[in-house]
Protein backbone atom coordinates (compact mmCIF):
# COMPACT_ATOMS: atom_id res chain seq x y z
CA UNK A 1 0.00 0.00 0.00
CA UNK A 2 1.54 2.99 -0.91
CA UNK A 3 1.98 5.78 2.19
CA UNK A 4 1.44 8.92 -0.09
CA UNK A 5 -1.82 7.90 -1.47
CA UNK A 6 -3.29 6.54 2.63
CA UNK A 7 -1.99 10.53 3.38
CA UNK A 8 1.01 9.20 5.66
CA UNK A 9 4.29 10.56 5.00
CA UNK A 10 6.69 8.80 2.63
CA UNK A 11 8.93 8.36 6.31
CA UNK A 12 5.99 7.15 8.43
CA UNK A 13 7.31 4.27 10.36
CA UNK A 14 5.29 2.04 12.42
CA UNK A 15 7.08 -0.25 15.45
CA UNK A 16 7.33 -4.05 15.06
CA UNK A 17 5.10 -6.02 17.08
CA UNK A 18 6.65 -7.91 19.77
CA UNK A 19 6.55 -11.96 20.56
CA UNK A 20 4.03 -11.62 23.10
CA UNK A 21 5.73 -15.04 24.33
CA UNK A 22 8.29 -13.10 25.92
CA UNK A 23 5.95 -11.61 28.69
CA UNK A 24 5.60 -14.99 29.85
CA UNK A 25 8.00 -14.14 32.51
CA UNK A 26 5.93 -11.01 33.76
CA UNK A 27 2.48 -13.34 33.65
CA UNK A 28 4.70 -15.89 36.27
CA UNK A 29 5.95 -13.24 38.07
CA UNK A 30 2.45 -11.73 38.52
CA UNK A 31 1.08 -14.88 39.56
CA UNK A 32 3.85 -15.89 42.46
CA UNK A 33 3.32 -12.49 43.87
CA UNK A 34 -0.24 -13.07 44.41
CA UNK A 35 -0.02 -16.53 45.46
CA UNK A 36 2.87 -15.78 47.47
CA UNK A 37 1.73 -12.57 48.76
CA UNK A 38 0.25 -12.31 52.71
CA UNK A 39 -0.43 -9.13 54.16
CA UNK A 40 1.10 -9.52 57.53
CA UNK A 41 4.70 -10.52 56.57
CA UNK A 42 7.28 -8.66 57.81
CA UNK A 43 9.13 -6.33 55.10
CA UNK A 44 12.28 -8.67 53.49
CA UNK A 45 13.99 -8.76 50.37
CA UNK A 46 12.48 -11.74 49.45
CA UNK A 47 8.95 -10.20 49.34
CA UNK A 48 10.49 -6.75 48.04
CA UNK A 49 11.78 -8.93 45.05
CA UNK A 50 8.72 -10.64 44.13
CA UNK A 51 7.13 -7.53 44.20
CA UNK A 52 9.24 -5.67 41.90
CA UNK A 53 10.17 -8.73 39.95
CA UNK A 54 6.70 -8.21 37.37
CA UNK A 55 7.84 -4.67 36.71
CA UNK A 56 11.44 -6.30 36.10
CA UNK A 57 10.53 -8.83 33.91
CA UNK A 58 8.75 -5.82 31.67
CA UNK A 59 12.07 -4.07 31.47
CA UNK A 60 13.21 -7.40 30.32
CA UNK A 61 10.83 -8.08 27.89
CA UNK A 62 12.10 -4.65 26.36
CA UNK A 63 15.67 -5.36 26.53
CA UNK A 64 14.82 -8.66 24.43
CA UNK A 65 12.19 -6.92 21.69
CA UNK A 66 14.18 -4.77 19.67
CA UNK A 67 11.86 -2.23 17.48
CA UNK A 68 9.77 -0.81 20.33
CA UNK A 69 9.79 3.13 20.19
CA UNK A 70 11.61 5.19 23.41
CA UNK A 71 11.96 1.38 24.49
CA UNK A 72 15.44 2.86 26.49
CA UNK A 73 13.27 5.56 27.99
CA UNK A 74 10.71 3.03 29.08
CA UNK A 75 13.01 0.46 30.85
CA UNK A 76 14.82 3.73 32.55
CA UNK A 77 10.89 4.32 33.72
CA UNK A 78 10.14 0.90 34.57
CA UNK A 79 13.53 0.14 36.73
CA UNK A 80 12.73 3.34 38.44
CA UNK A 81 9.22 1.48 39.05
CA UNK A 82 10.83 -1.40 40.71
CA UNK A 83 13.19 0.45 43.05
CA UNK A 84 9.85 2.44 44.02
CA UNK A 85 8.23 -1.26 44.75
CA UNK A 86 10.95 -2.19 46.52
CA UNK A 87 10.96 1.62 48.80
CA UNK A 88 7.65 0.68 49.32
CA UNK A 89 8.05 -2.59 51.34
CA UNK A 90 9.53 -0.62 54.13
CA UNK A 91 7.64 2.24 55.52
CA UNK A 92 10.67 4.19 56.58
CA UNK A 93 11.42 4.01 52.68
CA UNK A 94 8.06 5.70 51.92
CA UNK A 95 9.27 8.97 50.54
CA UNK A 96 12.25 7.27 48.86
CA UNK A 97 9.87 5.41 47.33
CA UNK A 98 7.48 8.53 46.13
CA UNK A 99 10.71 9.73 44.84
CA UNK A 100 11.51 6.87 42.18
CA UNK A 101 8.04 6.90 41.32
CA UNK A 102 7.99 10.43 40.35
CA UNK A 103 11.03 10.13 38.36
CA UNK A 104 9.00 7.35 36.42
CA UNK A 105 5.71 9.65 35.84
CA UNK A 106 8.30 12.11 33.99
CA UNK A 107 10.30 9.69 32.10
CA UNK A 108 6.48 7.93 30.73
CA UNK A 109 5.60 11.45 30.19
CA UNK A 110 8.56 12.21 28.02
CA UNK A 111 8.28 8.83 26.57
CA UNK A 112 4.25 9.81 25.55
CA UNK A 113 5.56 13.10 24.32
CA UNK A 114 4.09 15.98 23.26
CA UNK A 115 1.94 15.12 19.76
CA UNK A 116 -0.56 15.87 19.08
CA UNK A 117 -1.38 17.93 22.14
CA UNK A 118 -5.05 18.12 22.84
CA UNK A 119 -5.12 20.86 25.69
CA UNK A 120 -8.56 19.72 25.91
CA UNK A 121 -8.21 16.62 27.92
CA UNK A 122 -6.62 18.62 30.21
CA UNK A 123 -9.36 20.03 32.33
CA UNK A 124 -11.02 16.69 32.89
CA UNK A 125 -7.88 15.86 34.01
CA UNK A 126 -7.13 18.30 36.45
CA UNK A 127 -11.25 18.56 37.58
CA UNK A 128 -10.70 14.94 38.72
CA UNK A 129 -7.27 15.19 39.85
CA UNK A 130 -7.34 18.64 42.20
CA UNK A 131 -10.20 17.89 44.48
CA UNK A 132 -9.33 14.23 44.82
CA UNK A 133 -6.02 15.63 46.25
CA UNK A 134 -6.90 18.68 48.25
CA UNK A 135 -8.96 15.67 49.95
CA UNK A 136 -6.05 14.00 50.41
CA UNK A 137 -3.36 16.76 51.67
CA UNK A 138 -5.70 17.35 54.54
CA UNK A 139 -5.13 13.77 55.66
CA UNK A 140 -1.13 14.10 55.43
CA UNK A 141 1.30 14.74 57.96
CA UNK A 142 3.17 18.13 57.30
CA UNK A 143 6.06 16.28 55.99
CA UNK A 144 4.46 14.50 53.05
CA UNK A 145 2.83 17.38 51.67
CA UNK A 146 5.29 18.59 49.11
CA UNK A 147 7.01 15.33 48.28
CA UNK A 148 3.04 13.63 47.59
CA UNK A 149 1.86 17.09 45.42
CA UNK A 150 5.18 16.96 43.14
CA UNK A 151 4.10 13.43 43.21
CA UNK A 152 0.78 13.85 42.10
CA UNK A 153 1.70 16.50 39.75
CA UNK A 154 3.84 14.23 37.74
CA UNK A 155 1.29 11.50 37.78
CA UNK A 156 -1.66 14.23 36.35
CA UNK A 157 0.87 14.97 33.62
CA UNK A 158 1.42 11.40 32.77
CA UNK A 159 -2.29 10.96 32.60
CA UNK A 160 -3.06 13.82 30.12
CA UNK A 161 -0.29 12.64 27.94
CA UNK A 162 -0.99 9.00 27.57
CA UNK A 163 -4.95 9.96 27.20
CA UNK A 164 -3.31 11.77 24.31
CA UNK A 165 -1.21 9.05 23.23
CA UNK A 166 -4.40 7.21 23.01
CA UNK A 167 -4.32 3.23 22.53
CA UNK A 168 -2.17 0.88 25.03
CA UNK A 169 -0.38 4.28 26.52
CA UNK A 170 -3.59 5.90 27.45
CA UNK A 171 -5.19 2.60 28.99
CA UNK A 172 -1.80 2.80 30.55
CA UNK A 173 -2.17 6.33 32.09
CA UNK A 174 -5.34 5.34 33.29
CA UNK A 175 -4.63 2.02 35.34
CA UNK A 176 -2.02 3.75 36.54
CA UNK A 177 -3.98 7.04 37.84
CA UNK A 178 -6.75 4.45 39.27
CA UNK A 179 -4.38 2.20 41.45
CA UNK A 180 -2.23 5.26 42.82
CA UNK A 181 -5.86 7.00 44.17
CA UNK A 182 -6.57 3.74 45.15
CA UNK A 183 -3.58 3.36 47.24
CA UNK A 184 -3.54 6.62 48.17
CA UNK A 185 -7.50 6.49 49.79
CA UNK A 186 -6.24 3.24 51.51
CA UNK A 187 -3.27 4.17 53.08
CA UNK A 188 -4.07 7.75 54.56
CA UNK A 189 -7.55 8.45 54.51
CA UNK A 190 -9.82 4.73 54.65
CA UNK A 191 -8.20 1.32 54.66
CA UNK A 192 -10.96 -0.94 51.84
CA UNK A 193 -11.27 -4.33 51.93
CA UNK A 194 -8.93 -6.05 49.09
CA UNK A 195 -7.49 -2.71 48.65
CA UNK A 196 -3.87 -3.96 48.36
CA UNK A 197 -5.28 -6.61 46.04
CA UNK A 198 -6.98 -4.32 43.49
CA UNK A 199 -3.52 -1.67 44.06
CA UNK A 200 -1.37 -4.05 42.57
CA UNK A 201 -3.84 -5.99 40.16
CA UNK A 202 -4.20 -2.67 38.37
CA UNK A 203 -0.54 -1.60 38.92
CA UNK A 204 0.54 -4.96 36.98
CA UNK A 205 -1.77 -4.06 34.39
CA UNK A 206 -0.53 -0.34 34.03
CA UNK A 207 2.55 -1.56 33.58
CA UNK A 208 2.12 -4.12 31.31
CA UNK A 209 0.07 -2.05 29.12
CA UNK A 210 3.02 0.86 28.69
CA UNK A 211 5.30 -1.17 28.17
CA UNK A 212 3.14 -2.39 24.99
CA UNK A 213 2.51 1.03 23.77
CA UNK A 214 6.05 1.18 23.12
CA UNK A 215 4.72 -0.92 19.83
CA UNK A 216 1.65 0.62 19.04
CA UNK A 217 3.34 3.28 16.93
CA UNK A 218 2.87 7.21 16.10
CA UNK A 219 -0.75 8.17 16.71
CA UNK A 220 -2.06 9.42 13.15
CA UNK A 221 -4.07 12.47 12.72
CA UNK A 222 -7.57 11.42 11.59
CA UNK A 223 -8.99 13.31 8.88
Amino acid sequence: MDAQKEGLPRNARFSAQPRLIGLTPFFLACAAYFLLWVPDDPPSWVGALVKSLPVLSLASFLWTSPGGDCSTRLQAALLFSALGDICLVWPQAFLYGVLAFTQAQLLYTWVFGLRPLQPGLLPPVLLVSLPFSGFLLSHLQPDMVLPLTVYGLALSTMLWRGLARGGRACWGAMLFAISDSVLAWDTFIQPLAHGHLLVMATYYAAQLFITLSAFQGPRLKTS
